[in-house]
């Protein structure tokens, strides 16, 4: 039963999941905690990789922007464009030729700090 549960949890992920070729991470706020964001990055014709970025208690939105570019640009390397905008927002837009992508935010632990994700 709890294998059927799992299956059919992944299957309506599946279903609602909308690969684009590039998103924006929206921040907002500064953080009232120590935390982490995770975000996982899943191509559709790669494999998924999860991001894990840790947020200091006190960071303004700019910072936390810039905390997670520089993290996404760390474990992914020169997969995708990956730059700071408007000082709070974060692009990642993929390359031609390469695959949409989704992103999704996996665990969210830093209190106060808003993370939006838009497709584009």
């Amino acid at each position: 039963m709890l294998v059927s549960a799992s299956v059919l949890l992944f299957a309506s992920a599946m279903a609602i999941a909308s690969p684009s070729n590039k998103w924006r991470i929206q921040v907002s706020s500064d953080a009232d905690s120590d935390g982490v964001v995770v975000f996982h990055i899943a191509p559709l014709k790669d494999a998924a990789v999860d991001v894990s970025v840790a947020i200091p208690k006190d960071a303004n939105e700019n910072h936390v922007a810039r905390l997670i570019r520089d993290q996404l640009r760390a474990k992914l390397g020169n997969s995708y464009r990956i730059e700071v905008d408007d000082g709070e927002d974060v692009l990642i837009k993929k390359h031609l030729g390469d695959a949409n992508f989704d992103l999704t935010i996996t665990q969210q632990t830093a209190k106060g700090v808003r993370i939006t994700l838009d497709k584009e």
